[in-house]
């Protein structure tokens, strides 16, 4: 089958949640499908990425380069007309010709759309040709949990903005045939009369490649890692630091953390101490996990599946987490990892682990197999290749 993806950033490196989901699911369709991409991009393609990505694509691959003024253009643009920042941020006119160009000369059998920030793309074409999108998480939730906590001069433009969100989610259920996302917590956030109708397709992990590495010395008693210029991130890295790890010191002075990820905000960066270790980018994050006794995953704020988890079970680490996270994970507390919700039952995990090695031991072998068993980018990509049809 032919088929046209559109992604709303290059697929590699693997540092952002949608970048891997994307990755992967056209790792598993080019073994079967002429794959056309089409992706836009705030920023250069390497010449390591494009070699990663490019012989998945035997249909072409097309990057459309999107700069600062253009941006800024088009952003003023969505404010203008009533769409929301997040889609204007990545639609330019230039790009939307580019689009029309390849449905017309490519003449794809489907169209796969990650994210409702490519969606505007397609608007135009609904109904000329079977189009997927996936959600994958819910903006506007997202987004409006954000508002409650920003700060006051925020609040007005970021509840704003989350409500052209829910507003478009719903408006762009009607333009594919087909429709998933990554949880079902997050499909209940759809607010379209027929959201049972997404699919949830799960992510996935390379099990061959996160596996314990038992050669890496435990350098740091606690662990959390992720793209560290992301808001829910950004807000669980200075809870955890700020709030939980003194209430764990309390009992295991010595005790030390390592924030791990690429991009650290100057939020982050501002939690480094003589306990907190905030190492920015890492060359490979398993290093990190490997480095670590627990990992800790303590979100209070966006939506979606932690790949942070998948990727610490997968590697033998004791995980806690808070409810949000686990809703998604789908983990049973207690057997598969700790959930927790208060600073105080979050560090009450943490040093029940750390007391008890035997424990922990025996918790992460069932998290590991759990993951294993549950998250697989073949069968999650074959749930998603069957609505291609």
């Amino acid at each position: 089958m032919k088929l046209l993806v559109l992604l709303s950033r290059f697929p590699y490196p693997l540092d952002k949640g949608d970048k891997l989901r994307a990755f992967h699911q056209l790792k598993y369709l080019a073994q079967r499908h002429e794959i056309c991409l089409f992706t836009v991009s705030d920023e250069a393609v390497t010449p390591e990425a494009d070699a990663a990505v490019r012989p998945l694509c035997r249909g072409g691959l097309h990057v459309h380069r999107l700069y600062r003024p253009g941006i800024a253009a088009n952003m003023a643009r969505a404010l203008a007309t009533g769409r929301p920042l997040q889609v204007g941020y990545f639609y330019d006119a230039a790009a939307q010709k580019r689009v029309d160009e390849l449905l017309r000369t490519f003449r794809p059998a489907h169209v796969y759309c990650q994210l409702i920030r490519m969606a505007e793309y397609l608007r135009s074409h609904a109904g000329r040709v079977p189009m997927t999108l996936d959600y994958m998480d819910v903006f506007s939730a997202g987004v409006a949990r954000r508002a409650t906590q920003a700060p006051l001069w925020q609040r007005p433009v970021m509840a704003l903005e989350a409500r052209r969100l829910l507003a478009y989610e719903a408006a762009a259920f009607d333009w594919f045939q087909h429709h998933t996302i990554i949880s079902d917590q997050d499909r209940q956030l759809i607010q379209h009369p027929r959201r049972q109708e997404i699919r949830v397709v799960l992510n996935g992990i390379d099990a061959e490649r996160f596996r314990p590495m038992p050669e890496v010395a435990k350098e740091y008693e606690v662990l959390f890692s992720g793209n560290m210029s992301y808001h829910p991130n950004v807000d669980a890295a200075a809870f955890l630091a700020e709030e939980i790890m003194p209430l764990v010191r309390a009992r295991h002075p010595e005790a030390r953390l390592l924030v791990a990820g690429t991009t650290p905000a100057p939020r982050v960066q501002a939690l480094a101490s003589a306990h907190v270790v905030v190492s920015g980018w890492v060359p490979d994050i398993r290093a990190a996990y490997a480095s670590a006794r627990v990992f800790v995953a303590p979100m209070r704020v966006g939506t979606g599946l932690q790949n942070k988890l998948l990727e610490a079970m997968a590697m033998h680490l004791p995980c806690v987490t808070t409810p949000l996270a686990n809703n998604a994970l789908g983990g049973t507390s207690g057997q598969e990892l700790c959930v927790a919700e208060t600073a105080e039952a979050i560090a009450n995990d943490i040093v029940g682990l750390l007391d008890t090695p035997a424990a922990a031991d025996a918790m992460a072998a069932r998290g590991q197999d759990f993951v294993k068993a549950r998250y697989t980018w073949a069968g999650a990509t074959a749930q998603l290749e069957a609505l291609f049809g």
